[in-house]
């Protein structure tokens, strides 16, 4: 909590020192994240970037901004460059699963030497994903590990880093980019880091169709995926999907028949 509170100070302090009535975007840069700790006498991690991921992806801004922001709008934290970023507003921060959608159960095939060590929930999802084809099976695509944990810089934007990479190819050979943002724990999905999946998409590979995924665990540990899309110069979800991996004897005759009657 001590850590939080820390972090709260120095970017109330950032965002009020150049806020306006009306305004829309605070620019700030790491760099005022130093002199703002010092002003403050607060001691900054040795990781600098912890301050900027834990309000980006973990934790909520502190209330004093939120309370700016107009109704049906909130603030998040971009990055435009190296070391540059700004708060801005927009309507649409995070995405969490939809409550009582209907469950798909998948025999699971993770190999139970990799269940054994996998060392956090991220590995465990991206294994689990990865080891019974949930890609392939939500897109309907086949596809293909590239890359895991892709770090690389893309215009206008800076560093970025996605989970994994996927290529996908469909039944008329089109290829797909198929970037993945894996949450487990209490780690939220935010829409900054479904713009920065579009990013590489269009950066480092501009000839392929870009569609990026979100996969989370659930609370009941079921794994929820999402596919997005721009519309409207918002991101949107298209589509939504919730699998469960299951020993084989938990699939059942009558599941396998319910399934068969599902819509798309």
């Amino acid at each position: 909590m001590a850590k939080i509170n820390r972090y709260s100070q120095i970017i109330e302090s950032i965002f009020f020192n150049s806020y306006q009535a009306g305004a829309t975007e605070i620019p700030f840069t790491r760099e005022e994240i130093e002199h703002t700790a010092a002003k403050l006498e607060i001691k900054l991690p040795k990781n600098l970037g912890d301050v900027l991921y834990s309000f980006r992806y973990r934790i909520a801004l502190p209330k004093t901004i939120i309370d700016t922001a107009p109704e049906g709008f909130e603030w998040i934290i971009r990055s435009t460059g190296r070391a540059l970023y700004k708060l801005v507003i927009t309507k649409q921060t995070y995405f969490k699963p939809t409550e009582h959608l209907a469950e798909t159960k998948i025999p699971d095939s993770t190999p139970g030497i990799i269940s054994s060590y996998a060392m956090n929930d991220e590995q465990a999802l991206l294994a689990g994903i990865r080891y019974n084809r949930l890609i392939d099976i939500f897109t309907g695509l086949t596809c293909y590990s590239l890359q895991s944990h892709l770090r690389t810089t893309v215009p206008e934007i800076g560093q970025v880093e996605t989970d994994e990479i996927y290529i996908g190819i469909d039944k008329r050979g089109v290829h797909y980019i198929i970037p993945v943002q894996a949450k487990g724990g209490t780690d939220k999905l935010g829409v900054v880091q479904i713009e920065q999946d579009f990013a590489i998409g269009a950066s480092k590979f501009p000839s392929l169709i870009c569609k990026p995924i979100a996969a989370q665990f659930m609370n009941n540990k079921a794994i929820a995926l999402f596919e997005f899309e721009m519309y409207n110069n918002e991101i949107v979800i298209t589509t939504e999907k919730h699998y469960r991996l299951v020993a084989h004897g938990e699939l059942t005759t009558e599941e396998l028949e319910n399934y068969k009657t599902r819509s798309q």
